[in-house]
Parts: structure tokens; C-alpha cells; sequence
């Protein structure tokens, strides 16, 4: 694709013409003030309440799954999605990776980029910001952009609320939201939701979860105020097992996933976690002042391949200290944000045991020794590992924006961290991934390394006409390494990610559109590799080049009827990258990133007419991808996978009817090949319906 064409494109779509100019989205996430979505000089994306609402959304991949550049997909129908944007977070083993999640202006992401989303009750969540690329002041160690979920403020009135909900596969659902004024300057609100579902068409695959959250606000007679929050999760699930290509063949004959022969049959994460946070506001003049401090602890039993992890010792504390000066420039308004950032992770006494119960075979070659073929639980046995680590983050941000001409907005921004990282443990025992069995480790062991991490943007926004504004930007940004993935390769270097995007966004009565064109160069970046027992492994690449096309849209036919599409080509190399097979480098040069796909695409049609009646369908569709780095195998993707919603509104009750993937196709959401050409495969969810019924009073 070359620029100067996509460019053309982009002039030609803003010379649509409409009627009447329309209130744009508001995002808080890009500059840290109330914007508009189309005066931001980047791609960003919000999915607002009455949509979290229409599609019942429990959890965070079935609210962004549909923004182009976005790939969110998971295999558990649980807050365990496998999340990428732009590319970026494709090497995570499991969770997410490479992308800053924040709650309210609070990270949720610990320092070195890792986020966990069984904390979050998206039952609390009112609407969704995605802000896509690298650059933002908010991303502290995360090059692939933001994703900010936003809860209804105690301060804000609002109704209360029960919502219950029943559906195949087990799924039962309950949540009660209630708000209450104490005083004149005093409110309090409560979040409580518990969930379940078995999933009986797969092994292995339970979930439930119990949270409930209390903030507390307080508004002084200066007119600052304070808002709390305290939160606690208990989270159980359980992770299935992959197919093999010959299991995935029974699979999508029958829709069933049982009696695999993968060998760690018996994956799961079962968390607890509590968390509290404040966020202080107060004007002062032209100035206003935001410090946040958030802490949480949390434990986990997480049964992985080889390893049994077993830690309930952690905790991380951290504060943001902003400020928000208004002023002027050039004769206009202006904006500055400034702040400085400080977190700290703290693991004591983390430990991996060795499974107690599997299978053991013979091997079939030279020197025949036994080795784990199936697991028959996740009990515990010997202790392999014991682990303290302290990783810490400090950093500090700055961003102007003002307009040097009337219809010409400019903002600047950077931002420097100084993460570290301090581990020691002993290795007692580590399974080997040759033999398939327990043998000796390390013993003692000690790392002890820091990265300077630099980002940037430059921006522009031009005014074309009253619904439509272009923009240009350039930003940079660093990633480090995992502390897991240092634990593999101690000597992995942070990558480099620089991006060039243009845009056109348009707002007005009935249609509003976003066109983004970008190229985002990345050098040293981190891959994963699968090795032929499907043990991932990680490298710098020398560089990758990641260009590609965005286009959403959404036009209102009539005031009930609304028709929106969402489209993203991705074009994804390696532009150097040697990839060691079997201790041998093999290039892998000019060859394309795998499970992107290059085409992406959805369709949604939403109903909500005056007599309560209301509808929505969604469908969605990837493209072929390639299963590894050598592309020698694609997996076809799918087609039309397809959700519908039926409903009826009257007065404060609510009652519909939400079905996902109504076709019942069994299709994969992840297909991988490893260097040795062994083939796996993770099922997406047949169709899965939910009755639910909630009450405002």
C-alpha cells in the first residue's frame, strides 16, 4: 500500500457532504482532558453504554472485538481474552500484553505491561475508550495504545439497578447496582455481581466469579473532592485444552472438544484480589489538580504447562501526581498536562510445584526413558521454584496542545520512565521440554536489569469543514521485555516502535466515519517462538513493518434504524528476523507476522424503536492468516459469525434475549504451528444464548 494513494483516498471520503452537524464522542483518554473524538489527533475509538447494553456485555473482548485493528478473541467465554492492537501484544503467552488498561484514570496494567481482567466487572463499566498506536501520555511500558474503561462517577445520579440472566451451557448471571446520597456532600455506591457458566461442550473449561465494589465520594466546601473505591474479586477458571489438527477436524464435525491428547489437561487460574483506590480533584485558578494512588494484593493458583505457579504474596502500590493547566497560546486556548508516575510490584515467596498426579510412557527412542504424557489432576507435588521480585516504575509526562491558526489545533507530548527489574530464587526442579519430564534446575538464581523507556507524539488537527477534521502524527515509544519472558532470555532488548498515521473523521446528524492510514516501524521487537512441544520462546526480531488501513462508520437511516460497518487491512512483515530451528538461523525475512489476518471486517444493524421494541445484529470476519513465522501452513479464518439481540423496553423493566454465534459455526480462535510443523488449536464458542431481565428502581 503507498501512502501518497491512501492519502488521495482520505481527501476523497472528507468531501462528503451532511446536513447537520452532530456532539462527537468525548474521550478522556488521548489528552487526559475531555476531547472530541474527531479533534484528537489519532485513532481512537469509544464504545458507549447504550451499546455495552444492547450486546450484554460480561467481558472486555465482546466490547472492542469489532474495532478494526483490533483483535480480541477468546476460548473460555471468561475475562481471559487473547488481545492485540496493531500487532502489538501478539507475543503474550497468556494475558495481555504490550497495551495500558486503565479504570477511571487508574492503570490497571502492572509495570512491565502485564494486565489481568478478572478484576473487572464489566457489569460497572458504562462505556469504553480504545486509543490505538504508541505515544500516549498514559502508556507507561505499552507501545500498542489504551484501552480506558469508564464506571458511572458516585458523584453522578443515577437509577438502581438488578439484572438477572439464565442461558445454555450453565450460564447464570446476577448483578445489583445501587446509589445513595448520605448527605449534601456526601455518596456512596455499590456494585455486586456473581457469574457462572461449565461450558459442557468442552473439558475443562468451568467459570464463576463473585466481585463487588464500594466507592465512596465526598465534595468539600471548596468545591474539591475525593472519590474512593475499594473492590474484591474472587475469580475461577479453568483453561482447556488445545487440539491437535486431527481433534480439530472432530471438533468442527461435531462442536464438542473432549478426551484431547494434549498433555496438561488440567490448566487454570483461580484468583483472589483486593483493590482500593482515591482520586483527588481540586481547582485552583487555571490550574487543576488530579493525584490518584491505587493499591492492590492479590493471589493466584495458576496450573500452567510443566509447572504448578502458587503465589499469595503480591502486591503493587503506585500513584499519579497530574496536573491540568489551562492558559493561552497564539491568542487561543491552550492545555497543558503534566504529571510524574511511581509503581512498584512486589512478589514474595512466589512458588511452582511440580504436578503429583499424570501419565508416564515410555519413549519410543534412545535412551527410552519415561515421560509425562497426561495429567490427571492439578494437585500439587514436589516444590520446583521459589521466587521474590520487586519491579518498579518511575516516570513522568508532559503534553501541550493549542492552535497556532483557527482551524489548525497542534499538540506535543513525551514521556520518560525508568523501569527495573529485581529477581532471586532458587530452581530447584523445572520440567525439561526434550525429555517431557522433571529434571534438574538452576539453583540459585539473581536478575537485576533496567530499561530507560522514551515516548513521543507529535499531532495535528485540521478543521476541513464543520463535520470534518484530518490529521497527521508521528509517535515513538519503547517496549521492555516481560519478567517472564527475561527468564527465558535475560538478554532481550526493549524494542522500538516509530509511527506515521493520517486520518479523516467526520461528524454530523446521520453519519459519522473514521479513516486511519498508518505505518509503524518496530526494531528489536520481541517474538514469541514455538518450539515443538509448544513451549514459547522469545527473541528480538531485527525489525518488523506494520502498515494498514482503518475504516469505521455508522449511518443513521432513520431515528429507530442505525447501519454501521468496520473494516481493517493489515499488512504485517518482518523485514529482518532470523528464527532458530533446530540451532540454526532461518531467515525469515519479508515473510508476513502470524494470526493477523490481512482482512478484517464487520457489520452491525441496531433497532430501538418508541414502543420499546428493540434489535441488534452483529457479524464479523476475519480473514486467512498464517499459523507461524515460516508461512507455511494459513488458517482459513471464518466468516459471518453472527450475534443477535431481541428485545422490549417498558418503563423500568428490561427484558432480552442476546445469542452469539446464532449460525453455531465451530471455527478457531487461534491456530498455531511450531517450527517442527506440529499444529494447534484453540476453539472459539459454538452459539451461546442468555436470557436477562433487569430492573431499574
Amino acid at each position: 500500500m503507498k501512502i501518497r494513494y491512501s492519502l488521495a483516498a482520505l481527501m476523497v471520503l472528507s468531501s462528503l457532504n451532511a446536513q447537520e452537524i452532530n456532539l462527537d464522542s468525548i474521550s478522556v483518554t488521548a489528552t487526559k482532558i475531555s476531547t472530541a473524538t474527531k479533534d484528537i489527533s489519532q485513532s481512537i475509538a469509544v464504545v458507549d453504554k447504550q451499546t455495552i447494553e444492547d450486546k450484554n456485555i460480561l467481558n472486555i473482548q465482546e466490547a472492542i472485538e469489532n474495532i478494526p485493528g483490533v483483535n480480541a478473541e477468546s476460548s473460555t467465554n471468561s475475562p481471559s481474552p487473547r488481545l492485540i492492537i496493531r500487532g502489538a501484544g501478539l507475543k503474550a503467552r497468556y494475558g495481555v500484553r504490550e497495551i495500558m488498561v486503565m479504570k477511571d484514570g487508574v492503570p490497571l496494567t502492572d509495570p512491565d505491561s502485564f494486565t489481568r481482567f478478572d478484576f473487572i466487572d464489566m457489569q460497572d463499566v458504562s462505556s469504553i475508550e480504545v486509543q490505538k498506536g504508541p505515544g500516549s501520555i498514559n502508556a507507561a511500558n505499552a507501545t500498542g495504545g489504551v484501552i480506558q474503561l469508564i464506571t458511572k462517577s458516585v458523584f453522578e445520579d443515577d437509577k438502581n439497578r438488578i439484572k438477572m440472566g439464565i442461558g445454555n451451557d450453565g450460564q447464570k448471571n446476577i448483578n445489583l447496582k445501587i446509589r445513595d446520597a448520605l448527605g449534601e456532600n456526601d455518596f456512596v455506591s455499590a456494585t455486586l455481581s456473581k457469574r457462572y457458566i461449565d461450558n459442557s461442550w468442552r473439558d475443562n473449561n468451568e467459570f464463576n466469579s463473585a466481585q463487588a465494589s464500594i466507592k465512596y465520594g465526598h465534595i468539600f466546601e471548596d468545591d474539591s473532592t475525593i472519590e474512593t473505591e475499594f473492590s474484591y474479586t474472587e475469580s475461577n477458571m479453568n483453561i482447556p485444552a488445545s487440539m491437535t489438527a486431527d481433534e480439530f477436524e472432530i471438533f468442527k464435525d461435531t462442536g464438542s472438544q473432549h478426551d484431547t491428547s494434549y498433555q496438561w489437561q488440567h490448566s487454570a487460574r483461580d484468583s483472589k484480589i483486593f483493590a482500593i483506590n482515591a482520586k483527588y480533584e481540586k481547582e485552583l485558578g487555571d490550574i487543576t489538580y488530579k493525584p490518584r494512588v491505587y493499591f492492590n494484593t492479590w493471589d493466584h493458583f495458576h496450573p500452567v504447562t510443566g509447572l504448578i505457579n502458587d503465589s499469595t504474596d503480591n502486591s503493587v502500590y503506585g500513584t499519579d501526581l497530574e496536573l491540568n493547566y489551562s492558559h493561552k497560546l497564539f491568542d487561543n486556548k491552550a492545555s497543558l498536562v503534566a504529571g510524574v508516575t511511581a509503581k512498584t510490584d512486589v512478589t514474595k515467596d512466589a512458588k511452582k510445584y511440580e504436578y503429583a498426579d499424570y501419565e508416564t510412557e515410555n519413549a519410543t527412542s534412545w535412551p527410552f526413558t519415561p515421560y509425562i504424557s497426561k495429567t490427571l489432576s492439578n494437585n500439587k507435588g514436589a516444590l520446583a521454584q521459589t521466587e521474590d521480585s520487586t519491579t518498579t516504575l518511575f516516570g513522568a509526562y508532559l503534553m501541550e496542545t493549542f492552535k497556532p491558526a483557527k482551524d489548525l489545533t497542534l499538540d506535543f507530548s513525551t514521556r520518560v520512565d525508568k523501569l527495573s527489574f529485581d529477581m532471586s530464587g532458587n530452581e530447584i526442579t523445572t520440567y525439561d521440554y526434550s525429555t517431557k519430564n522433571y529434571i534438574a534446575g538452576v539453583g540459585l538464581y539473581t536478575l537485576d536489569k533496567s530499561y530507560t523507556l522514551f515516548s513521543a507524539k507529535a499531532g495535528a488537527v485540521y478543521k476541513l469543514t464543520d463535520i470534518t477534521n484530518i490529521y497527521v502524527s508521528v509517535a515513538t515509544a519503547n517496549q521492555a521485555p516481560t519478567t517472564s519472558e527475561l527468564s527465558d532470555n535475560e538478554s532481550l532488548e526493549k524494542s522500538t516502535s516509530v509511527n506515521y498515521e493520517i486520518g479523516v473523521k467526520t461528524r454530523a446528524e446521520k453519519i459519522s466515519y473514521d479513516v486511519a492510514v498508518y505505518q509503524n516501524n518496530v526494531s528489536d521487537e520481541i517474538i514469541q517462538i514455538l518450539d515443538a512441544n509448544g513451549n514459547s520462546i522469545y527473541d528480538n526480531a531485527g525489525k518488523t513493518q506494520k502498515r494498514g488501513l482503518e475504516f469505521n462508520t455508522a449511518y443513521k437511516i432513520t431515528q429507530p434504524l442505525s447501519l454501521g460497518g468496520a473494516y481493517a487491512y493489515s499488512d504485517f512483515k518482518f523485514i529482518k528476523f532470523n528464527e532458530s530451528v533446530r540451532g540454526t538461523l532461518v531467515s525469515r525475512d519479508d515473510n508476513y507476522l502470524p494470526y493477523i489476518p490481512k482482512h478484517q471486517y464487520s457489520i452491525f444493524a441496531a433497532l430501538k424503536m418508541k414502543n420499546g421494541f428493540k434489535g441488534r445484529i452483529t457479524t464479523k470476519s476475519w480473514g486467512s492468516y498464517y499459523m507461524d513465522n515460516a508461512n507455511t501452513k494459513e488458517y482459513e479464518g471464518y466468516k459471518f459469525v453472527t450475534d443477535l439481540m431481541l428485545g422490549y423496553e417498558h418503563k423500568e423493566h428490561n427484558l432480552q434475549l442476546n445469542i452469539k454465534n446464532i449460525t453455531n459455526q465451530y471455527y478457531a480462535m487461534e491456530a498455531l504451528k511450531d517450527v517442527y510443523g506440529n499444529e494447534s488449536y484453540k476453539a472459539a464458542a459454538p452459539v451461546s444464548g442468555m436470557l436477562t431481565y433487569s430492573y431499574n428502581f
